[in-house]
């Protein structure tokens, strides 16, 4: 396996690794928000743009190495976008549960 394919793959694990992250997040707002509360839109929100980023995931899995870009590879793709994210579903928890 070549660098690039290491990097690629360290990508993908780590974009993984955020999404069962924010997974836990919206699993824990959904517990504190309580049976028969709707969530709101705040919440929604954030669950959609989660669902991006997990369409995001998808497709750099089935993406070949030819087809991966140099800058992404070497910026990590959208990891700032994935933070703010995490954040944003942190202080919903947080809110929810305090």
């Amino acid at each position: 396996m070549t660098n690039i394919d290491n990097l690629a793959e360290r990508h993908v694990t780590e974009y993984e690794s955020r999404l069962l992250h924010m997974d836990e997040l919206v699993q824990r707002v959904s517990n504190a928000a309580g049976p028969g509360q709707e969530l709101d839109s705040e919440l929604q929100a954030l669950i959609k743009e989660r669902d991006r980023l997990a369409s995001h995931v998808e497709q750099m899995k089935l993406r070949s190495l030819e087809d991966w870009d140099k800058e992404e590879l070497a910026l990590a793709g959208p990891m700032g976008v994935w933070d703010a994210l995490a954040q944003q579903l942190e202080k919903l928890v947080e809110r929810l549960e305090h």
